[in-house]
């Protein structure tokens, strides 16, 4: 299994952040888009790293063009000379209208001509062929050899990989039509994932008249560890939280409701609108935390992580804090390797 870490978005420790994340081990890194752009610290891993994979986990696809990201995807995947996985995400309808400013509507679809859309852009400037996309909600008709970069930037290695986040089943059978992947949200649990994650997937890859071979599925990272019982209920505390400021989203219920628990996501959104952040965290119990979540000391992760997941996913992504006890940690990634 490949194992994936993160970077985060301060540029002037990006550098450094890079070459650590590959010293340790780590197949690749993520960058998420939060309160920065997540595509400009990629430029940086790209420049700092030799063989690290870097990629979008995710970048939001509605607040941007198809153009703009084909453009964007392109350059970092020729800087980084191949290295580069595109990963997107849809947002939710209040962030893509209210802090966008963008139109939201039929999310699944337009994000398969989304990707449709970005595939064609490449296509052409790969080919010469004249662009000629015209779908429901992206139209892309005009380009000129001044704004068609040269096609020898992409020699040996193509266009970059494209990875989709999802939860609803919609969204997920369009990552197996239109992507090369999947980033399983956090909000996942095993349950979910061989239930309605794969056999979603696996009709969109018919869709395609493609089967799930050199598909891959990035696993769920919910993993509370650490070096002492401190931290790792330190960990807990902040994962519950997270669990439960997901569990509030009404779009994420069906999760709740494979396991029953379909009424805590009333409490959790009541809570949120109230902004009891911390009560809401007080929600999750041990079962609901071990169902999201492996919990152990770090030389327990990679067998429970490879008995929930080492049949169905291809990576995961990982954070150790493997400054703090570098010995320790790399016997942790090299098991975890080894999934």
């Amino acid at each position: 299994m490949k194992i994936d870490g993160n970077i985060g978005n301060n540029l002037h420790d990006v550098p450094a952040q890079a070459k650590d994340v590959e010293a340790a081990g780590y197949a690749g890194a993520w960058v998420a888009e939060m309160a920065h752009d997540p595509f400009l610290p990629l430029l940086l891993a790209a420049e700092h790293t030799e063989n690290l994979e870097i990629g979008t986990s995710i970048a939001v696809a509605f607040s941007r063009s198809p153009m703009t990201v084909a453009n964007t995807a392109w350059d970092l995947q020729a800087y980084s000379k191949g290295r580069f996985v595109l990963g997107l995400g849809s947002q939710i309808k209040p962030h893509i209208e209210k802090r966008f400013s963008m139109e939201w509507s039929k999310p699944a679809a337009r994000m398969r001509e989304f990707a449709l859309a970005m595939r064609a852009i490449w296509n052409t400037w790969l080919t010469g062929e004249k662009l000629e996309f015209r779908g429901e909600f992206y139209r892309h008709t005009l380009m000129t050899p001044m704004f068609s970069p040269d096609k020898r930037e992409l020699d040996g290695f193509g266009p970059p990989k494209m990875f989709l986040a999802g939860v609803g089943p919609l969204m997920t059978e369009v990552a197996g039509e239109a992507f090369d992947g999947f980033i399983c949200h956090g909000f996942t649990t095993e349950k979910y994932l061989r239930e309605v994650t794969i056999p979603a997937l696996a009709r969109g890859r018919e869709k395609a008249g493609k089967t799930m071979e050199g598909f891959e599925i990035v696993g769920p990272s919910f993993v509370i560890t650490g070096n002492n019982d401190e931290e790792i209920e330190k960990a807990a505390i902040a994962t519950r939280k997270q669990i439960a400021f997901y569990g509030s989203t009404p779009a994420y219920r069906p999760v709740l409701d494979m396991h029953g628990w379909g009424g805590l996501q009333d409490e959790l959104n009541t809570l949120s609108k109230q902004g009891e952040w911390d009560k809401m965290g007080t929600l999750i119990d041990d079962e609901i935390l071990n169902t999201f979540a492996v919990v152990g000391e770090p030389e327990t992760i990679a067998g429970e992580l490879g008995a929930r997941y080492g049949d169905v996913i291809q990576r995961l992504s990982f954070y150790a804090p493997y400054a703090s006890d570098p010995d320790r940690w790399s016997k942790v990634m090299a098991d975890l390797r080894e999934v």
